[in-house]
């Protein structure tokens, strides 16, 4: 073995090498009949070494009743479905503190991931921001609080999820964190995960004015996502590198390939497994930047074989890899429809869709943004910008009504 390659083992080895989104059930989204496959508690994914750490998403509101965040775990934790602190829409969770604590036990990282696709936190200044740093420092992390949604768990750190409100006061968020975090017992970190196109419209002017640990930049859902790896013209890892070394206030800050663990977890990006062993090798090789890759994730990662063993072997083997085997027969039971080519006429007026904007193509819509086209009221499924309602998957569609 190289020398250098060596070196970058080591040092890749400080940083986890595979991570998976938790919380939002995402297999369950796509196979909602497959109840048995659905997202499981937090411990029962760590029980292995495919994962190395685990962002719980999302904390989507900021100020709820009470001043309090409050967060949604779908089928595990929710503020419709669970206890709540009184006076409060924060969902007592502090179950899952025994299965957080259970995780860090053997090495893995559990941070907090805020925002989402239908997440908006934005604050109003510089103070407002502050003041959400000390509440997320007192109710997820190294502070105290009478409504701590996890119980005695302390998570390991923040992540920025940012897909819609505003990008302004963030860094003097994260400067706050980064105060209460100064000279504590542990390592508190800060990530995000911004979209493949650079720059980012929400995070770029942040992870540009603070240092980041790491970003987690989703290679799916765009045109620069890894469907284009051999596109040089469209997949750009270099921007990221470059931004990283010469940018980030940071200079040692990773940047990971965020990709789909299944065919269905996004609307494009996926590849298999041993292709994205593949290129997260290649990028290793040519960027020293590169620090793992980023799975949405663990349920879709789970129910999709040893889709996630195989990408941490590969990485912690140095290109060998484990196949992924074939996924449970019941989370292959769907059924696939292609959307008619042809373009779908301007949507009408009035009837039920008389109060939803019509679909315009140069504006970004994220999940649960609704629009008119075609004689349909159109709800986005994810993040997309461009793509038009009817011709592919980012959307769900019902008829309005006269």
């Amino acid at each position: 073995m190289k020398l250098t390659t060596h070196l970058a083992l080591i040092l890749a080895s400080l940083f986890p090498l595979v991570l998976g989104y938790w919380g939002q059930n995402s297999y369950g989204a796509t196979h909602t009949s497959d109840t048995a496959n659905w997202q499981k508690t937090l411990s029962f994914y760590c029980q292995d070494n495919s994962i190395d750490a685990f962002p719980l998403a999302f904390l989507d509101v900021a100020f709820d009743t009470g001043g309090l965040p409050s967060i949604n775990l779908a089928n595990i934790c929710n503020v419709n479905d669970d206890s709540v602190f009184p006076g409060t829409d924060l969902p007592n969770c502090s179950f899952l503190a025994s299965d957080i604590q259970a995780c860090q036990a053997k090495g893995k990282i559990v941070t907090i991931s805020i925002g989402g696709a239908t997440g908006a936190v934005s604050f109003t200044s510089d103070a407002q921001a502050q003041q959400f740093a000390d509440t997320i420092w007192n109710v997820f992390l190294g502070g105290s609080s009478s409504t701590r949604p996890f119980g005695s768990a302390v998570l390991d750190g923040v992540d920025l999820d940012l897909e819609g409100g505003s990008p302004s006061h963030w860094s003097a968020f994260v400067t706050q964190i980064r105060s209460h975090a100064s000279g504590a017992s542990k390592k508190y970190y800060i990530t995000g995960a911004p979209q493949c196109p650079f720059p980012d419209a929400y995070l770029g002017s942040v992870i540009n004015a603070v240092g980041f640990d790491a970003v987690y930049v989703q290679f799916y859902n765009n045109y620069c996502g890894l469907q284009a790896f051999n596109d040089p013209n469209s997949w750009n890892f270099a921007q990221w590198d470059n931004w990283a070394k010469t940018v980030s206030p940071n200079k040692n800050v990773k940047v990971y390939i965020g990709a789909p663990a299944a065919s269905l977890a996004a609307g494009s990006g996926y590849v298999s497994a041993s292709t994205l062993a593949t290129y997260a090798l290649q990028t290793r090789s040519q960027y020293s930047s590169f620090g793992g890759v980023m799975l949405w994730d663990a349920s879709q990662a789970y129910a999709n074989g040893n889709f996630a063993a195989s990408i941490k072997s590969a990485l912690s083997n140095g290109g060998t890899s484990v196949p992924a085997t074939s996924p449970p027969a019941s989370s292959t039971s769907h059924t696939t429809t292609t959307a008619s080519s042809s373009t779908p006429s301007p949507s009408p007026t009035g009837g039920s869709c008389g109060t939803v904007a019509p679909w315009v193509n140069n504006v970004a819509y994220v999940g649960g943004n609704q629009a008119t086209y075609g004689g349909h009221l159109w709800t986005a499924k994810w993040w997309n910008y461009g793509e038009i309602p009817g011709g592919n998957s980012f959307y769900m569609s019902s008829a309005c009504l006269s």
